[in-house]
């Protein structure tokens, strides 16, 4: 499971499960929005739809752009992404209620039509992303950065690559027409901590911890899922929160943990939780501000950077003291060296009373119960069950448990250390157990 700060870097603020974060449906893996954009998985599969389309898509790309040799090296876009009916499996879930009695002819015609807006005036874009756009990760107003490297899906990759400044281009994914335009280059929000972001990076391990202020236009608040402060809040009013903030954070004596609890709107502040964020963090272009501001603090220094979830107040902490060991973890194993530098891994979590996600049957599970349920759930996996069908019955982690998909673990994918731990040291097909501040994990290795 991904810790909370850890998961924005990596950019998969999942839920429970085995992720650090408890808010990976906020922006649909977050920076990759509704539009799965970030992530490039079933956005990286280009043409399709999706789903069994009823009508063939109507081709309206910008073939000319696209045909160009010469691609830039990294660039800003925003967009306006429209889909339609028959792309609702894609979207699991979160489809757009318009895009629901749209059909794809219909989709192509408004894609075409905010396309020649956006051509006659190339500053109308805010108002269109806002007034048309499906994706809610570009409500923010926040444009996209991209590079060759970046994880979009490829078709999205190809025509931003491509465009010229203020030039308008049209492309399909799985999730519809993206009508895209190329910005200028965005300048940094004055009140980020440049100072510290010019510096050279700082010797880790890197712990932290954060206060988060959002405000209504965020990606969070954008998915209904944010704090309710956030949710009203103007950016105005939160930049002047921030400054409050922040100096309260730095006075002679302050409790950072005392000001988090009250302020912060990330959901694990009241536990007082302390992040590691590996130096080789992956992390999507947005959000390479928040590592880079992580990597350049000193010990108990303070600052503040802006992401498109928020401002992140983050102060450099020491280490966390190693938990004890639960009588159910796999001990053993944990002893091992990895076998393996990245996994695959399927799990299944299950919470009590003294450590849970919001599952009600982990809120009112005992300890009895929980030892019960490990050992026999184990013992039907050693013999030979399906872990598929044990995770759609029993899984406590909502992101993964019904679809029976696997977590990919590696060295600075995002996991929390025990769960990491277990995932590297497993062999293929053999089940573990660990704890984490989530539950009780039956791991297995898949690959």
């Amino acid at each position: 499971m991904r810790n909370y700060t850890a998961a924005l870097l990596i950019l998969l603020i999942s839920i429970a499960g085995c992720r650090k974060s408890s808010k990976d449906q906020a922006t649909g893996s977050a920076g990759g929005s509704q539009a799965g954009l970030g992530s490039g998985g079933s956005g990286g599969s280009g043409q399709g739809s999706g789903s069994a389309s009823v009508e063939p898509p109507r081709e309206i790309d910008s073939k000319d752009i696209l045909a160009r040799s010469e691609t830039a090296t990294d660039v800003e876009v925003k967009h306006v992404l429209i889909a339609w009916k028959d792309l609702a499996a894609t979207y699991r879930g979160r489809f757009d209620p318009r895009a629901a009695k749209r059909s794809n002819a219909e989709a192509a015609t408004l894609a075409q039509d905010v396309a020649a807006k956006l051509k006659a005036n190339p500053d109308s874009i805010d108002e269109l992303m806002q007034a048309t756009s499906e994706d809610t990760a570009s409500l923010t107003g926040d444009p996209y950065e991209v590079r060759a490297d970046s994880p979009y899906a490829p078709p999205f990759k190809n025509l931003a690559l491509r465009l010229k400044e203020k030039e308008v281009g049209i492309v399909r994914t799985t999730f519809g027409y993206h009508v895209m335009i190329r910005v200028p280059p965005q300048p940094p929000d004055p009140l980020q901590s440049a100072d510290i972001l010019a510096r050279p990076e700082q010797p880790g391990p890197y712990h932290i911890q954060q206060i988060m202020i959002g405000w209504k236009d965020t990606v969070i608040s954008r998915s209904g899922q944010g704090d309710p402060r956030g949710v009203n809040r103007t950016k105005a009013d939160a930049d002047k929160l921030v400054q409050e903030v922040l100096a309260k954070t730095r006075a002679t004596g302050a409790d950072f943990g005392k000001i988090r609890k009250e302020y912060s709107e990330d959901p694990q502040s009241k536990d007082n939780t302390v992040s590691e964020v590996p130096h080789d963090a992956r992390v999507q272009k947005p959000f390479e501000s928040l590592k880079n501001l992580v990597l350049r603090l000193k010990m108990d220094e303070v600052g503040v950077v802006k992401t498109p979830l928020g401002w992140h107040i983050i102060k450099r902490v020491k280490p966390p003291p190693p938990p004890k060991p639960d009588p159910l973890d796999s001990t053993e194993i944990l002893k091992r060296e990895p076998q393996a530098k990245a996994v695959k891994v399927k799990h299944i979590l299950l919470g009590w009373t003294e450590a849970h996600a919001e599952d009600p049957r982990g809120v009112k599970r005992d300890r009895a119960a929980l030892e019960k349920l490990v050992k026999d759930t184990v013992a039907k996996l050693v013999k030979g069950d399906k872990i598929e069908p044990l995770m759609a019955e029993l899984s406590e982690d909502t992101s993964n448990a019904k679809a029976g998909v696997a977590y990919d673990v590696a060295p600075g994918s995002g996991m929390v250390a025990p769960f990491e731990n277990l995932s590297l040291r497993l062999k293929v097909n053999e089940v573990g157990v660990v704890k984490t501040q989530f539950g009780i994990h039956i791991i297995k290795r898949v690959e």
